[in-house]
């Protein structure tokens, strides 16, 4: 913003310069198109390679162009040839004035191109002979006004001097007009005598200054009439009237009057114009009665502003008198005014303050307060006008422009003049502003959260992320890309990809809840400007649990091993607890929701399970005729949809008492349990389902070894009157039996290990029942009897 402050300060001090030291170039006219008229570089005082990089250039008033510049050599050249008498007419110094201007700054230099006169014209009488009628009686020394010659070359080459073929009677003398042209009287140097010489002839020649001169002739015939002693006479020797430019064919413009105090043809007069140019005879006519002088066309003031018309009164006699009208035409503001573009910069870009859009000149062919002008835009627009020398202005833009607030201005230009009335022309610029990559890409959303079902297919469209930019063209051109996690937990490019161009995203791989529930990764959107603005979004995928996991079944445990049998005496009374079933699911929410049926058993009326904890309880009081072995099948369902369920078997006996334990442990050869890999999320959620399962089979296996060891030590005895039957307990109260254990190794999540201890059988003094038992193989195969 400075350095276009300084620019503009010297901008307007070269201008004041300029147009106080104009430069002046010549040419001779008629030269040829191409010739040479001056030197720039000499003429301004700079350099070629200034000009070049400034863009000069040449401006003339008007839509004419007569100099071109060579951009070369910086030479003025004849755009084409040049006619002196057409440009400037009758004026002596023919000026023609320009402009040369400069950019990078704005720089004016006034300068004016003289256009030399040649004697390319001869004089030219209008009439090629004219006709004199001169009284016998006229005295030596009297004088006869004739038409004089016209030569449209200036200065020297203009008409100088007038000839008269010799004779006895006249001479020729020069006299000249206010406006400085030349005109001959004819002198009479002798007297006339009718009887001996009625008529004489004469040749007029007319000289130019020119080298070599040229000349032209017009033949006067003089004739000597007979006395007549009166001349008409005009009321005033000089006319002077104005007319309003533009008045319409045939409108009166002044009456003349001339009165001859003779009688008969010698008192008629007759009305002429004398010494009328082709243009005055082409604009005016005269009546020869009444000597009214009318139009024969419109005047225009920006044409010709006055005209001096010689009227000559003849009468009948031949003699004649003369008088001027001077007519003034007065200025109408008739002419818009009028506006040149010299320069204009479109489009221009964004963000530049104080930036020039256009250079242009204003004009009215008008005279006066009609030809004064002044410019204006419309006031709703960040631009203004700053005037300049020789009428010329600048278009500027009033501070840095936003395309995406307004990309287009619709200027007018507004020229009025101060005439009355006033007169105005418009005139209509359009300006674009190109675009400058001044904005990021902006995302439709501040985070975008994705929902994924699990188990999907790859390449599968999970969403999008949509930015816009409000840019144009290729800054507005929105690229998308992942950006890498800030850790490296997560190997984002192998789930995630993303169209670039639209911002599509697809989950690359299936997914899995129960191994990842949630991730989150940045999405970079740049656009392609230069340099490139971008904006990022966080995006979350929330992954959805699907019912893929049937439940898995910790107890009673199904991996193979030996079956484990849950003891339950037959003294049990309604309602006690015989085992509990435990299970997981590895989904979430209601699809890990587990409830538990008894789906097939020995004796379906002897248990009941219950729905929501897993728990076999007795349903009735244990009678001799059931069988000893009961088999469950417990079908474990989740509330998924649809629901999946496992199976799992239960192995129950029914005992008649117990004999003292004793633990064995399994064979060593016996292949170790394999612990199931499972992840750390399923440990975490089956850790909170058997942690109070493990503490109170740890705490139930403590307190049962606890009371062993102590009735062993102590020899406490069982009350015979308890709940176990007499053939149980001996005589001292203890058990009379021995009882052997069975330690059921079940394996769990991670790297958890327990047991179960559960008392087996008895030893049942019925040969009996003994027999019975060690025939069973089933029984024999997962328990041993002491």
């Amino acid at each position: 913003r400075g350095q276009r402050q300084v620019l503009l300060f010297f901008v307007l001090l070269c201008m004041s310069k300029a147009g106080s030291e104009p430069g002046r170039f010549s040419v001779a006219e008629e030269m040829e198109s191409g010739s040479f008229a001056g030197n720039v570089v000499k003429a301004l005082g700079l350099e070629m390679g200034e000009l070049s990089n400034r863009s000069a250039r040449v401006s003339f008033k008007g839509d004419k162009q007569y100099l071109q510049l060579n951009r070369e050599t910086w030479d003025l050249l004849i755009k084409e040839k040049l006619d002196r008498e057409e440009l400037c007419g009758p004026t002596d110094s023919c000026i023609l004035p320009f402009q040369i201007l400069l950019e990078n700054p704005f720089q004016i230099f006034l300068a004016e191109l003289l256009v030399l006169d040649i004697n390319d014209h001869s004089p030219m009488f209008l009439d090629k002979e004219m006709l004199l009628k001169i009284l016998e009686s006229s005295p030596p020394g009297k004088i006869i006004r004739l038409d004089g010659a016209q030569d449209l070359d200036a200065g020297i080459n203009s008409l100088q001097n007038y000839t008269i073929s010799p004779n006895s009677h006249f001479q020729v003398q020069i006299r000249a007009r206010n406006d400085g042209r030349k005109y001959p009287e004819l002198v009479l140097s002798k007297a006339l005598d009718r009887e001996e010489l009625p008529e004489i002839r004469l040749t007029l020649t007319a000289l130019d200054g020119g080298s070599p001169p040229r000349s032209g002739t017009a033949q006067i015939r003089v004739l000597i009439v007979d006395v007549n002693d009166n001349t008409p006479e005009f009321e005033r020797q000089n006319y002077d009237v104005r007319i309003p430019e533009n008045s319409p064919p045939g409108s009166l413009v002044v009456v003349v009057h001339a009165t001859d105090l003779d009688t008969g043809n010698n008192g008629e007069v007759f009305y002429t114009f004398s010494y009328a140019s082709e243009d005055i005879r082409k604009t005016f006519k005269i009546d020869r009665s009444s000597g009214k002088i009318s139009l024969k066309k419109t005047v225009d003031f920006e044409a010709t502003q006055y005209y001096e018309i010689d009227i000559e009164a003849t009468d009948g006699g031949g003699l004649s008198g003369k008088c001027t009208v001077l007519i003034h035409v007065i200025d109408l503001n008739d002419n818009l005014p009028k506006l040149t573009m010299s320069s204009l910069t479109n489009p221009i870009p964004e963000n530049s303050p104080e930036t020039v859009v256009a250079i242009f000149r204003v004009s009215d062919l008008d005279s006066g307060e009609n030809g004064r002008v002044v410019c204006s835009i419309q006031d709703d627009l960040p631009f203004v006008l700053k005037p300049s020398v020789e009428n010329f202005y600048t278009l500027v833009t009033e501070g840095a422009l936003d395309r995406e607030s307004r990309a287009e201005y619709n200027i007018t230009i507004t020229v009025t003049d101060l005439g009355s009335p006033r007169l105005k022309s418009e005139h209509n610029i359009t300006v674009l502003i190109s675009d400058v990559n001044d904005n990021p890409p902006v995302f439709s959303q501040r985070a975008y959260k994705l929902y994924l079902r699990e188990n999907n297919s790859p390449a599968l469209h999970i969403g999008s992320v949509s930015a816009s930019d409000r840019d144009s063209g290729i800054n507005a051109k929105v690229t998308y890309s992942l950006l890498p996690p800030e850790t490296g937990e997560l190997p984002l490019f192998s789930y995630i990809s993303i169209n670039s161009d639209n911002g599509h995203l697809y989950a690359l791989r299936s997914l899995d809840y129960e191994a990842i529930q949630a991730f989150h990764f940045n999405v970079r959107a740049a656009d392609g400007g230069s340099p490139s603005l971008s904006s990022q979004v966080l995006v979350q995928v929330l992954v959805e649990d699907e019912n893929d996991n049937s439940p898995f079944v910790l107890y009673p445990p199904q991996n193979g091993t030996a079956p484990c049998h849950d003891l339950v005496p037959r003294a049990a009374e309604p309602g006690y607890l015989v085992t509990k079933v435990v299970a997981v699911d590895r989904d979430w929410g209601q699809n890990s929701w587990l409830s538990y049926q008894l789906f097939k058993a020995t004796d379906p009326g002897l248990f009941t399970l219950w729905a929501h904890n897993g728990e076999v309880r007795t349903a009735r009081p244990i009678s001799d005729r059931d069988a000893i072995k009961q088999k469950l099948l417990v079908l474990v369902k989740d509330n998924g949809q649809p629901p999946l369920s496992t199976a799992a078997t239960l192995n129950v006996l029914l005992v008649d008492g117990f004999s003292e334990p004793y633990i064995q442990l399994p064979d060593a050869t016996k292949e170790e349990v394999q612990t199931a890999s499972l992840t750390t999320y399923l440990v975490i959620s089956l850790a909170s389902v058997s942690c109070l399962f493990l503490f109170s089979v740890i705490m139930f296996i403590a307190i049962h070894l606890w009371k062993r060891n102590t009735d062993a030590r102590d020899g406490n005895q069982f009350d015979q009157n308890g709940p176990f039957p007499g053939y149980l307990v001996n005589g001292t109260g203890t058990l009379s039996q021995n009882y052997h254990y069975e330690v059921c190794l079940t394996s769990g999540s991670g790297t958890s290990e327990f047991k179960f201890l559960k008392p087996i059988i008895p030893r049942i003094p019925a040969q009996d029942n003994r027999r019975d038992l060690e025939e069973n193989p089933s029984f024999r195969n997962s328990c041993d009897f002491n």
